[in-house]
C-alpha cells in the first residue's frame, strides 16, 4: 500500500473520470491536497457541477488518480457535510497560497471534490 504522505507535497495530480457520453477515459490535470489520515484526496471545481469532469463523476464515481506516477484507485463524490467542505477548502488555499492570484475567491465559490482512495 502506497504511504500518501510521501505523494502529498507534489504540485499537481492526473484525475481520470470515465466520459458521461463516450465512455472513454478522460484525463485533466488539477491541484489536490492530499488527507492521509482519512485516505482521501480534496480538488476544487472551478466550475462547480458545469465542469465536465464533475458531470463525468456524477455518472460514474469511479476514478484513477495519478500522482508523481503512482496510480490510486477510488470513489469521487461532492463534500458530505460542512466539515468536510471547509476541510477541503481550507487545506487546498493553505497548499497553493504561494501560487499566483488570489484564492480567496476560489475557495468561496469553487465545488469541493473528495475522492476516498481504495486501500
Amino acid at each position: 500500500m502506497t504511504d500518501l504522505r510521501t505523494l502529498a507535497d507534489e504540485d499537481f495530480c492526473y484525475l481520470t473520470t470515465t466520459g458521461r457520453v463516450t465512455g472513454e477515459p478522460h484525463e485533466i490535470e488539477i491541484w489536490f491536497v492530499l488527507v492521509p489520515e482519512r485516505r482521501t484526496l480534496c480538488m476544487l471545481s472551478g466550475g462547480r457541477d458545469r465542469s465536465d469532469w464533475v458531470k463525468n463523476l456524477r455518472r460514474d464515481p469511479e476514478v484513477e488518480v495519478s500522482i508523481a506516477g503512482e496510480r490510486l484507485a477510488g470513489l469521487a463524490r461532492e463534500a458530505k457535510d460542512a466539515e468536510e467542505d471547509e476541510l477541503a477548502r481550507g487545506l487546498l488555499v493553505e497548499k497553493y497560497e504561494s501560487s499566483p492570484g488570489r484564492l480567496e475567491n476560489w475557495r468561496r465559490t469553487a465545488m469541493p471534490v473528495v475522492v476516498d482512495l481504495a486501500e
